[in-house]
């Protein structure tokens, strides 16, 4: 089994400092491993309570009967299944002995689990589980990791026919029970046809209308469809940034198919040799590079921006901590040269510096404040921001 000990630590740490800790991401990303993991470290009493085992709905049927005796690491597994506990949480986190903790695991946002935000509005700590990263896989699973994407068992199946029918099998349940559990009500073909879509136009701005025209729907109803799918952590939103320049810049999101594993079994490329001759080679690599960048500097989804204008200058990820910005640019190739709209980028940006990841073997300076460092050993070049 891949430890992944970083995560481990975060999670605890939110657990010593809130009474609630939400831990969120898409299905079978590892949270109920995780959350396993902490109880068999954890100093006292625990009670793990599946909200898809009919055993322990049972349990829960008079939940504050249930839970509000109960001291230590109290977890609730898949809690979008039950937002009606969220209001009793509340009560018990105000009530509970101070060393009692609640973990909750979720596949969704707070906003499409109903009352949640409400509920525990100050009480309640999240932290999003992404999948699998080079930092936990290690350099020399870059290209396996790109192909078939950070769920565990995709990652680690047996062979590329495995990990492609999982993630195959992976879509039909997504779409045919998950969905509808979370009250999502669009079918599964629509969203299906939609997802597929998405999978062509990934890596590029959002643009309703083209969308609405194919659905014959209007410009709302695909918004939504796209902001559902975001939700549940199917898609990755990369939100503009906006400068006080004088050039017209774009303001509409970026859009990604989170996990590249999936974007490749809906775009029907199984092998590697499959995806190096597809036109979205590029934007798949892209993203996936733009992922392990996020995961290794720990950023956070507001922290996140890319940036365009409509003259054509671009930076593909721009992270913004305080007053410190670091720019990157992702190269599908070996031999990446300074281009001017690097050069605007560092200039109308104000960047502390910007890094370009390629494909090839080497890393070395372009220019001043610009670095290129190869994609094999970005997490251990990628420099950190400084905290002070």
């Amino acid at each position: 089994m891949i430890t992944r000990d970083a995560e481990y630590k975060k999670l605890l740490l939110l657990l010593k400092q809130h009474r609630i800790v939400g831990l969120l991401g898409a299905r079978q990303v590892g949270k109920s491993t995780l959350a396993r993991e902490i109880m068999k470290h954890w100093k006292g009493s625990t009670v793990f309570f599946d909200l898809e085992d009919p055993a322990d709905e049972a349990r829960l049927a008079d939940p504050m009967l249930a839970l509000r005796e109960r001291k230590g690491l109290i977890v609730l597994d898949k809690i979008q299944r039950r937002p009606d506990l969220f209001p009793i949480l509340r009560v018990l986190a105000d009530k509970a002995d101070a060393k009692t903790r609640f973990l909750v695991t979720g596949s969704a946002l707070p906003e499409l689990m109903e009352s949640s935000a409400e509920s525990l509005a100050g009480r309640i700590a999240y932290h999003e589980l992404q999948g699998l990263g080079l930092v936990e896989t290690g350099a020399a699973s870059l290209n396996k990791l790109w192909l078939r994407g950070g769920f565990p068992l995709s990652f680690s199946a047996k062979s590329e026919d495995a990990s492609n029918a999982w993630r195959r099998a992976f879509i039909s349940t997504f779409l045919e029970r998950d969905m509808p559990q979370m009250g999502v009500n669009v079918s599964a073909p629509t969203m299906r046809r939609f997802w597929t879509m998405l999978a062509h136009w990934h890596g590029q701005t959002w643009n309703a209308s083209e969308f609405s025209r194919s659905f014959g729907v209007s410009d709302q109803t695909v918004r939504g469809y796209l902001d559902k799918l975001t939700a549940t952590f199917m898609v990755r939103q990369l939100h503009p940034w906006f400068e006080n320049i004088s050039k017209r810049q774009v303001k509409s999101p970026r859009v990604y198919i989170a996990d590249t594993g999936l974007l490749h079994s809906l775009l029907n490329l199984p092998t590697q040799r499959d995806l190096e001759a597809h036109p979205r080679l590029g934007a798949s690599w892209e993203s996936f590079v733009v992922a392990q960048i996020i995961h290794r500097l720990d950023a956070q989804p507001h922290e996140c921006f890319y940036w365009s204008t409509h003259t054509g200058a671009e930076l593909d990820l721009l992270v913004v901590r305080g007053r410190q910005r670091l720019g990157f640019e992702i190269k599908r190739s070996s031999a990446p040269g300074v281009t001017a709209s690097m050069k605007m980028a560092m200039s109308d940006l104000k960047l502390k510096r910007l890094t370009v990841i390629h494909a090839g073997r080497h890393s070395f300076d372009l220019a001043k404040d610009i670095h290129a460092i190869s994609a094999s050993t970005m997490m251990q070049e990628i420099k950190l921001f400084s905290r002070s």
